[in-house]
């Protein structure tokens, strides 16, 4: 997150000279910004999925949980949007904690997108073994609760090999270890695999699918393939350009600036991923309909209609004239 480096000159011995690199400017402002609509549609989203849909349904419950996802990554911005404005300011322990949020948010939600894409695998593709809907609600919270366990204990690894230093009278709040190679391949293990997995799923999905199997399902793997398209489209650049910081050490200050300039841009769109998933949501009608409800305040209303509709009956039943004709 430094907006500097160290290298080596090519032509000298060895000299170590310190490269200034600009990180963009639009950087904190934009993780502001998306940590606003972020939090603004994930909190709809769960409001709308308490309040009017089934959580027992196992679509639900992976929505659930990657809305909680996405919150968990969200806290994280205001602090790294503050890292890339000024320098950081929270303490060590705070570096260790938002590193931790940080990789367990990526963690968990390519996690779940991997389930949930195996679980719409099981419900299209092996139609015929899928009589038994309690046993793949087990395992869809089990799936679930599995994803948050692998999640925490891979980010616990990660933060504790961050730390904060002061360079140049400033505080950064970044990976001293020189296991890099170690930590990017930790990263891509679970970014590549799952991306392997989701291709296999989903090619058999659409296989069956054109096969004209199962049409009633055709709009929910519509949004389903849409939100597992976004993450990759939004995190496949970032963990290249990741892969290619670990392999490949620019020579030159120019180099270096333009590796940088494009993790940047690629980080920024990874990070606004996490708002992402809310708005592909609503390409259901259903959800949009509940979103309208929601924001009408349609259940309240109907609630206080019932409740007004019940005292009238009450009141019409205690009158005088209602004990007259009876």
């Amino acid at each position: 997150m430094a907006n500097f480096t160290s290298t080596y000159d090519g032509v000298s011995d060895h000299a170590a000279y310190i490269c200034d690199i600009n990180v963009p400017t639009i950087t904190g402002p934009f993780f502001i910004l998306i940590f606003i609509i972020s939090i603004t549609c994930n909190s709809l989203l769960l409001c709308v999925l308490f309040i009017y849909e089934n959580l027992k349904n196992i679509t639900n419950i992976f929505i659930l949980n990657l809305a909680c996802s996405d919150l968990i990554f969200t806290i994280t911005l205001p602090f790294w949007a503050v890292h890339h404005l000024h320098h950081w300011v929270f303490g060590d322990s705070s570096c260790k904690f938002v590193t931790a949020a940080f990789f367990v948010g990526l963690y968990s939600s390519v996690i779940l997108l991997t389930a949930m894409t195996v679980d719409r695998f099981i419900a299209v593709v092996l139609h015929k073994l899928n009589s038994n809907h309690t046993k793949r609600k087990k395992y869809a919270v089990g799936a679930c609760i599995s994803a948050w366990v692998i999640s925490i204990s891979a980010s616990l690894h990660d933060a504790m090999k961050v730390e904060v230093e002061n360079l140049d009278g400033k505080n950064y709040c970044y990976d001293k270890s020189d296991e890099q190679l170690g930590r990017y391949l930790q990263v891509s293990l679970l970014f590549f695999l799952p991306f392997v997995i989701i291709i296999f799923c989903y090619s058999a999905i659409l296989k069956t699918v054109l096969q004209g199997l199962n049409r009633k399902k055709h709009k929910t793997i519509a949004v389903l393939l849409c939100i597992v398209a976004a993450f990759f489209f939004c995190w496949g650049p970032y963990h290249i350009v990741l892969l290619i910081k670990s392999l490949y050490k620019p020579i030159g200050c120019k180099a270096q600036e333009q590796l940088e300039v494009a993790y940047h841009i690629c980080e920024m769109l990874a990070y606004s991923h996490c708002c992402m998933n809310p708005l592909l949501y609503m390409l259901s009608q259903k959800l949009r309909k509940h979103l309208l409800n929601l924001l009408r305040c349609e259940n309240v209303r109907r609630k206080k209609r019932e409740r007004d509709t019940r005292q009238n009956v009450a009141f019409t039943a205690d009158s005088p004239h209602s004990q007259s004709l009876n």
